[in-house]
């Protein structure tokens, strides 16, 4: 009876550790075995102008060869953070394609590749059509911290609108799955 009891006891023991570690709220649920964190395709708008604040500078090398530097962006721009084994960012990416092809005439439009060395980030955009850089972002997260206070692009992939100004007008958090809500917030800011 003793050796039941304790194999009872340690099989309640070991489910009840293994049910604290598959957690279904919180960091834990979101992430999960896929190695991210899904956002839910919430908006955020930050329509008071006046409040709106620009993110510090960055920079950081480009998946095609070169540099980057956020003080060659000019005007409205999108900055898209992703990596190419996140599947909402696999998602997205021909919507990506679609808009950068209607606005990038208009629109400055930016990937922040934040996992990925060149020839992954690379082979992504050829798979996709992407045709705008992609900072890699994975050793310095100067892009990432550049958003610090201000909107975190907490949830990959994020989308961030930025104003004429360079200022954070917007944020989608999580995959965008038709070219619907970005069209609205560019056409916004290019209106503004």
């Amino acid at each position: 009876m003793r050796r039941v009891a304790a194999a009872l006891s340690a099989t309640v023991v070991a489910v009840l550790a293994l049910s604290a570690c598959s957690s279904t709220d919180g960091v834990a649920g979101g992430v999960g075995d896929a190695g991210y964190i899904a956002g839910d395709g919430f908006v955020t708008e930050f329509p008071d102008v006046a409040e709106r604040r620009a993110p510090e500078p960055f920079s950081g090398p480009l998946v095609a060869g070169g540099d980057f530097d956020s003080a060659s962006l000019d005007g409205v721009t999108l900055v898209n953070f992703w990596y190419a084994a996140c599947p909402p960012c696999r998602v997205e990416a021909p919507v990506l394609a679609e808009l950068h092809a209607e606005y990038g005439d208009r629109v400055d439009f930016l990937g922040v590749n934040v996992r990925d060395g060149a020839a992954q980030a690379a082979t992504f955009d050829e798979q996709f059509g992407i045709e705008y850089p992609s900072i890699l972002d994975d050793e310095s997260a100067q892009a990432q911290l550049a958003f610090t206070g201000i909107v975190a692009p907490n949830a990959v992939p994020s989308t961030i609108v930025l104003d004429a100004e360079g200022r954070v007008a917007a944020r989608v958090s999580g995959a965008v799955t038709d070219t619907s809500i970005l069209s609205t917030l560019l056409r916004e800011e290019l209106e503004r």
